[in-house]
């Protein structure tokens, strides 16, 4: 009979399954954070998307790559997929890291534009926005505008990482994989991203990677909350909106002027690179928080599994 060996091989192969992804943590978590993001900004390509609305929304769909290759990875090790998710309504971390978290970011763009100003970047104060728009800023970029990758990429891979790396070797190898996951954007000239020159594609992998080396702080530094980190990702995302540049003068005519927004670029990414190798020197590299580095026990996983591909 054909079928006790159909229904019996079904849930064989399953296991196998879970049990490679199990064993095969990391490369899982990539593989499917990638395929996600990558196979929604190949339809945004495909369909010749301009920016708009609709752009946004499919690129910030593709943005939950990374909970989507965690969460997909903790269900096949036999995680606790609550207690993950549960990192993201972390909220009690104390005022004072409530207080880095919202007010940070505003201390990087006043440096930052202090910066501009001082090498004779062009100001208009005119434009200024209603500060009251940050508020649907900071909401906006927490839970769609980037600070939903940061349940995967510091929810999940650094702890994964932190099992057996320092938290600051830990955290830069998560800034690569997160900026390596951006490619697409990168090669469709419709998107921000596409639309820069090299040298301030070059730059924001820098950002990048001091920007991981400060998620993962906040990261460690208040025990595991991811929502402390997607706070502090979208404030520093949403600072732009208030950047005093004058936009007119930044590309008269329609035409960007290289030096000035090259000037914007540098400006912009010094803060975050000084501020990083100030926690690294203030902290350590071993851990970067005065704390125990969060494991996989923030997932509710064994962490003496060989996570990082030896086997």
């Amino acid at each position: 009979m054909d079928a006790p060996s159909g229904t019996a091989t079904g849930p064989v192969h399953r296991s196998r399954a879970r049990a490679w992804v199990d064993s095969h943590r990391l490369a899982s978590f990539l593989a499917i954070t990638y395929a996600f993001t990558w196979l929604i900004q190949g339809v945004v390509v495909a369909a010749g998307l301009e920016a708009s609305w609709t752009q946004s929304i499919l690129i910030g769909f593709g943005g939950f790559g990374p909970p989507v290759g965690a969460a997909a990875v903790i269900w096949a090790s036999g995680g606790d997929l609550r207690k993950w998710v549960g990192q993201f309504f972390r909220w009690r971390i104390g005022l004072r890291w409530w207080a880095v978290a919202l007010g940070l970011p505003f201390l990087i763009l006043i440096t930052g534009s202090a910066l501009f100003v001082l090498l004779g970047g062009p100001v208009d104060l005119s434009t200024f926005p209603f500060p009251g728009i940050y508020l649907f800023v900071l909401a906006w970029g927490t839970v769609w505008g980037g600070g939903q990758e940061d349940l995967g990429w510091r929810g999940f891979m650094l702890p994964l990482l932190q099992e057996r790396y320092s938290a600051l070797a830990s955290s830069l190898l998560v800034g690569v994989a997160w900026a390596g996951w951006h490619l697409p954007l990168f090669l469709n000239a419709a998107t921000t991203h596409g639309a820069w020159p090299l040298s301030q594609q070059l730059l924001w992998i820098v950002s990048i990677l001091s920007g991981s080396v400060l998620w993962a702080w906040m990261y460690n530094s208040t025990g595991g909350s991811v929502l402390a980190v997607a706070v502090f990702h979208a404030g520093v995302n949403g600072m732009g909106v208030f950047h005093p540049a004058d936009t007119g003068a930044m590309a008269p005519g329609g035409v960007p002027d290289p030096a000035l927004n090259l000037l914007a670029e540098v400006t912009g990414a010094l803060p975050l690179v000084a501020l990083a190798v100030l926690v690294v020197a203030v902290y350590g590299g071993d851990r970067l928080s005065n704390r125990e580095t969060p494991g996989l026990e923030q997932v509710g996983l064994d962490g003496s599994r060989d996570s990082t591909e030896s086997g």
